[in-house]
């Protein structure tokens, strides 16, 4: 209430300093008329107060809020929320679900968690078949491949066994034709033919048919079928070379060519 009284009374102090002031400053104005002193009923009221009421005034506000900041109870302002940075994209703005009570599950009796127990079980134990069997496969599958190894693996020592047998065999037979076959007579009656001049004869044949006696062009050309046959049994490295070569043919050929006498035709028998 006194502060009231205080502020109404500066305000009016300050109004009748301005009315006051004021035609004296018109009259200053204007040269025309002399300056009149104002009366002495009406004066400036000096400064000093002015300035108390001010002063009080300000003190009296300041008072004012103190004590209303001192009653009124301090209220927490909450924190800004923390900056986002701004969606790319022109959708609007999703509004998430408002959040749904969770309600305590029911007591489970404790039949059903036997129950479930025992299920569990059961998915372990058929998770666990179903990996041995799936490894017991694997394992079928690798032992049939390695006995398909090993089978192979056999047959190609039999076939190596065979191969190194028929090689032993031949290098025998190339030997001992070497070591028992007649030395050839060089330029002297009765010298061997050069049987080799027979397509289908190799050095290996001249040596075995020098071996089985057969040493010139004449033999061979009086070969009957028997004597085919029986020389083609002794030269058992090589069947059927006697006729598919043609050796008779060959022979007369060659005799008739080296010594220039014609045999005559034996009936093969």
């Amino acid at each position: 209430m006194w502060i009231g009284r205080m502020r109404h009374a500066a305000l009016q102090s300050a109004s009748t300093s301005r009315s006051a002031t004021a035609p004296a400053a018109r009259v200053a104005a204007c040269p025309a008329f002399p300056t009149i002193p104002p009366p002495a009923s009406v004066r400036r009221p000096p400064p000093v107060l002015a300035i108390l009421a001010l002063a009080a005034v300000a003190i009296a506000l300041g008072l004012g809020y103190m004590i209303g900041r001192a009653q009124c109870p301090r209220v927490p302002v909450p924190p800004p929320p923390p900056a986002t940075a701004p969606a790319m994209s022109a959708s609007p703005p999703t509004t998430s679900p408002a959040p749904v009570a969770l309600l305590a599950p029911p007591p489970v009796p404790p039949e059903d968690r036997a129950v479930a127990e025992r299920a569990r079980l059961i998915r372990g134990y058929e998770s666990e078949a179903a990996a041995l069997r799936g490894s017991i496969a694997r394992r079928d599958a690798a032992l049939s491949q390695l006995n398909s190894f090993a089978a192979e693996r056999r047959r190609l020592f039999a076939d190596l066994a065979q191969a190194r047998g028929e090689t032993a065999r031949y290098r025998q037979l190339v030997i001992d034709l070497e070591d028992n076959a007649p030395p050839p007579l060089l330029g002297g009656p009765g010298m061997p033919d050069d049987l080799k001049l027979i397509v289908g004869v190799g050095p290996v044949l001249e040596r075995m048919l020098y071996q089985l006696g057969v040493t010139t062009y004449r033999q061979i050309a009086r070969w009957s079928e028997r004597d085919i046959d029986e020389y083609d049994a002794k030269l058992a490295e090589f069947p059927g070379r006697i006729r598919r070569d043609g050796w008779v043919t060959q022979a007369r050929a060659l005799h008739q060519s080296t010594y220039g006498a014609t045999l005559p035709l034996w009936d093969h028998r």
